[in-house]
């Protein structure tokens, strides 16, 4: 058996050119969407990332400005999140994690209002989340959905095992999963017999940020598996799961290629839909 590769950049592209249509409408109403990323100067990831953002956003109409915050000086970096956020110009901002080390994380995000916290970092997002009321996903969390989606996997009573619980990743997915009727157990580095509980999911969403840490013998014939890892082996970009893992599933998200693009499109698409929103409000 050798896996499905799910494509990220043709499920990308479709999600982008959909958020381009909406960003042409809002144009055409005299309205720019706009988003503003913070990143730490000594987030080199963080500033890919980033990047990628603008790269992508441009094109599909979407104003994006990257600040870079001085982890030296947490105060003035604040007052750069706070006034930045607050300008009625910018729909949608992001703070990209992890912030660096003095900075108060719940400070800085509770800067920016609820209607532009488009990644769903605020504890009150995540707890509309955990409602089942979100007013955004987490936008890898939502790529990690459009990916199984995409596959038309029934996920409807299927076993389904997140490895990794961070607030960034894992419990925002094991959260959509439950929220899609799927049986979720959210594994973790203390997770006793980790790769047996594996074995035992049709659905693994490798989210621990470990290279090449989900190995075949983890894994159930057949089963399809989202590689949300981005770790630097040397030169080289790679996953949390081996690629030797293509061998077992029956379908598996390539790193890179995989769900990075999807990431970017989702982040895009809750910039336009808080675009929208506030514009509507107004």
């Amino acid at each position: 058996m050798t896996a499905t590769i799910l494509d990220g950049r043709a499920l990308a592209a479709r999600i982008t050119e959909a958020v381009h249509s909406r960003a042409n409408a809002l144009r055409g109403r005299g309205i720019v969407p706009r988003a503003v990323v913070f990143v730490g100067r000594d987030d080199p990831a963080g500033s890919v990332y980033a990047h990628s953002i603008k790269r992508r956003g441009e094109p599909a109409g979407i104003d994006v400005r990257i600040l870079t915050l001085d982890p030296d000086n947490a105060d003035d970096a604040f007052a750069v999140v706070r006034a930045e956020a607050a300008r009625d110009a910018v729909h949608g901002a992001l703070l990209q994690r992890p912030l660096p080390r003095a900075f108060d994380f719940g400070r800085f995000v509770a800067a920016i209002p609820l209607q532009k916290d488009v990644d769903a970092a605020h504890p009150c997002s995540l707890g509309l989340l955990t409602a089942g009321q979100p007013r955004f996903v987490p936008a890898t969390a939502g790529a990690v959905m459009e990916m199984l989606a995409a596959a038309k996997v029934r996920l409807p009573g299927m076993r389904a095992v997140v490895i990794g619980r961070s607030l960034v990743v894992g419990k925002p997915v094991a959260l959509l999963l439950a929220a899609s009727d799927a049986t979720v157990t959210l594994c973790h580095s203390r997770t006793q017999e980790l790769a047996k509980v594996v074995r035992e999911a049709g659905v693994v969403v490798a989210a621990l940020g470990k290279p090449r840490f989900v190995t075949p013998d983890m894994i159930a014939p057949g089963a399809v598996v989202v590689d949300v890892g981005t770790n630097l082996s040397g030169s080289e970009i790679v996953g949390d799961v081996d690629p030797a893992v293509a061998q077992i599933a029956g379908a598996l998200s390539p790193v890179p290629g995989g769900l990075g693009p999807v990431t970017t499109a989702c982040f895009l698409r809750s910039v336009i839909a808080a675009a929208e929103a506030i514009s509507a409000a107004r």
